[in-house]
C-alpha cells in the first residue's frame, strides 16, 4: 500500500468516529477578528526619500502570548510536543531544499513551499504559521512567510499588515523590487510578505510572467531562505492551482474527522505529481488528548519526504 493510500485510510478511519477532540470549532481554525491583538507594525520616522532605510526599520512585533490564547500556537503545556511534531514535519522538507543545490533549470526551486488544504477550515493557516516558526529556529536557514491567500488574507490580518503593500502590489507594479515589500519580524530569521491589495484578476496575476519573476527573485535573493506561501484552499478556488505551478513543494493540510476523503483525492488529483507533495493530518485523535493538535505527515510525489510521524503522535 502506498503512503498516500495509507494516509487516506487513516483519514477515513478518523471520519468514522476515531477522533476524540471535544472542541466544536478549534480556535486555530477561526478567522482573525482583532488584528492589533496579535502583532504591531512599528515604523520610525525617517527621510521619506530614503526608502531603503524605511524598509529596514519596519518591524512586526509578534505577541506569542496572545497568539497562544487565540489558538494559533499550542498551549504552553503542549508547546514542547508541538515543537517536536514540526521538527519531524520540516526536516524532510528542508532536506529536499538541501538536495537541490544549485537549483535545476526548468524545475521549480524546492525552497518555494505552498501550504494549502482541500477545503477551508482545515487549519492551513495554523500549520503555515507554526511551520514558519519552526523553520526560523534553524541555524543556517531563514524563512519568508508569504500571504498568498489573496482573497482572504488571514495572515496579513492576524499580523495587522493587511494595509501594507504585498504580493498583489508586486504583481501589478512592474518595477517594484520584491524585497521592498518584505517586512521583518522581531523573531530572528522570520520575515513576512503581506497579501497586498485586493484585485479582481488575482488568478491571472498569479499566472503571469511577472509572478514567475517575483517568485524567482524571492527564491534566489537569499540562498539560505525558505519561502512558505499560505495558499487559498484548493477546491473552492482557482488561485491555489495556479500558485502551485510556481512551487517546488506542496504541503496539504487535512483535518482529521472533517475533510471528506473524496475532497482529499480530488485536491491531490489537481496537483502536479512530479512535485514533492506532503500530506499533513491535522487534529488527529490521540495526538495531544482532547485539544486535538495531533499531526501526521506523509510523503508523495517527486523526491518525496518520508513519513514524518507515527501513530503514537
Amino acid at each position: 500500500m502506498s503512503k498516500i493510500q495509507d494516509a487516506l485510510r487513516k483519514i477515513r478511519g478518523t471520519q468514522s468516529g476515531g477522533s476524540t477532540a471535544t472542541q466544536s470549532k478549534p480556535l486555530s481554525e477561526q478567522e482573525p477578528t482583532v488584528p492589533s491583538q496579535f502583532a504591531k507594525l512599528t515604523t520610525i520616522e525617517v527621510d521619506p526619500n530614503d526608502s531603503q532605510v524605511l524598509e529596514d526599520l519596519r518591524l512586526i512585533e509578534i505577541d506569542r502570548v496572545v497568539l497562544r490564547q487565540n489558538g494559533f500556537l499550542a498551549p504552553e503545556a503542549q508547546e514542547r510536543s508541538m515543537a517536536d511534531q514540526y521538527r519531524l514535519i520540516k526536516r524532510p522538507i528542508l532536506e529536499n531544499v538541501r538536495l537541490q543545490v544549485p537549483p535545476q533549470e526548468g524545475v521549480s526551486p524546492m525552497n518555494l513551499i505552498m501550504v494549502a488544504s482541500a477545503l477551508s477550515g482545515d487549519g492551513k493557516t495554523f500549520t503555515c504559521i507554526n511551520l514558519a516558526l519552526s523553520v526560523a529556529t534553524e541555524k543556517d536557514t531563514s524563512v519568508l512567510l508569504v500571504d498568498a491567500d489573496v482573497a482572504k488574507p488571514h495572515i496579513s490580518t492576524l499580523l495587522g499588515i493587511d494595509d501594507q503593500p504585498g504580493l498583489i502590489d508586486l504583481l501589478t507594479t512592474e518595477n517594484m523590487d520584491p524585497e521592498s515589500a518584505v517586512i521583518r519580524t522581531d523573531i530572528p530569521g522570520l520575515s513576512v510578505l503581506p497579501a497586498g491589495q485586493v484585485h479582481p484578476n488575482a488568478n491571472e496575476l498569479l499566472a503571469s510572467r511577472r509572478m514567475a519573476r517575483v517568485v524567482s527573485a524571492l527564491s534566489l535573493n537569499d540562498p539560505s531562505r525558505v519561502v512558505i506561501f499560505d495558499s487559498p484552499p484548493i477546491l473552492p478556488t482557482s488561485e491555489s492551482r495556479v500558485l502551485a505551478m510556481s512551487m517546488g513543494q506542496i504541503v496539504m493540510v487535512v483535518r482529521a474527522g472533517h475533510t471528506p476523503q473524496h475532497a482529499v483525492t480530488e485536491a491531490l488529483d489537481s496537483l502536479d505529481h512530479s512535485k514533492a507533495i506532503n500530506l499533513v493530518l491535522n487534529q488527529a485523535a490521540n495526538g495531544f488528548g482532547s485539544d486535538g493538535y495531533g499531526m501526521y505527515g506523509y510523503g508523495y510525489g517527486h523526491r518525496p519526504a518520508a513519513e514524518v510521524a507515527n501513530d503514537a503522535d
